[in-house]
């Protein structure tokens, strides 16, 4: 006689194509329980290469600004954990982010993503915020809908595809919160994004160009994320798309 199996313990059907509805919404539920759990709706992402060495010049400024934000927003009078340091969870400037943020005894989480180049957690996410998603857009869903403000390192592919996709949703509207970005590296982000000829080709229209912040410096980009989290996000928890 064939063993009875409930459909949600029978691991054949939830891992077909019938049950990626299940799978997506899974992706969905057990991060919004985890976050409301830790009281989490606000993060900082930071995006930038896997690649970047620690101890270099970008690392190092990814470690500090992670480092002076966390303490920044601990020193606030709100009693509730606000402006927690996000990043993909892996090495680089990921885990410059997170070890920053955890060096000021801060919140910090890790939003991962299974690849067949496995890369495994760097060792600064704090326990049970680290998430591995199978679904790209649901792990992007994540990155934007918490985040109050984010920081573009020079990265590749991965970080260039989420830096735009939040450009899209701010140039069209459809994320109505405010969101500071910045380009950290200008001699990097000048070379390898050309907005201005985009502008020039009238792709673009001219004011998208000022839809971020660039710098190199680690205090003008604390100062202008300060500034702009206090206008514009404390005071207004939660999160909106």
């Amino acid at each position: 006689m064939k063993q009875r199996v409930k459909a949600y313990h029978d691991t054949e059907f939830i891992n077909s194509k019938d049950a990626r509805a299940l799978r997506i919404l899974a992706e969905y539920l057990e991060p919004k329980a985890r976050f409301e759990a830790h009281g989490l709706d606000d993060t900082i992402v930071f995006y930038g290469s896997a690649r970047t060495k620690p101890e270099s010049k970008y690392y190092e400024a990814a470690r500090e600004l992670a480092f002076r934000l966390t303490q920044w927003s601990k020193g606030l009078e709100s009693e509730e954990r606000r402006f927690v340091v996000a990043t993909g969870g892996g090495p680089g400037i990921m885990e410059a982010a997170n070890r920053g943020a955890s060096e000021a005894k801060g919140l910090t989480a890790g939003i991962g993503i299974s690849i067949p180049k496995e890369q495994t957690d760097n060792a600064y996410i704090t326990r049970g915020l680290s998430f591995h998603f199978h679904y790209f857009f649901m792990r992007k869903f994540w990155f934007a809908y918490l985040a109050k403000a984010m920081i573009a390192f020079p990265g590749g592919f991965g970080t260039l595809d989420e830096l735009f996709e939040t450009l899209t949703l701010v140039q069209t509207g459809k994320m109505k919160k405010p969101m500071p970005m910045i380009l950290f590296g200008t001699d990097y982000w000048n070379e390898v994004i050309n907005l201005e000829a985009m502008v020039r080709h009238g792709t673009i229209s001219p004011e998208d160009v000022n839809l971020f912040y660039r710098t190199d410096s680690v205090d003008e980009a604390y100062d202008w994320l300060v500034k702009q989290l206090t206008e514009h996000a404390l005071g207004k928890p939660g999160a909106m798309l």
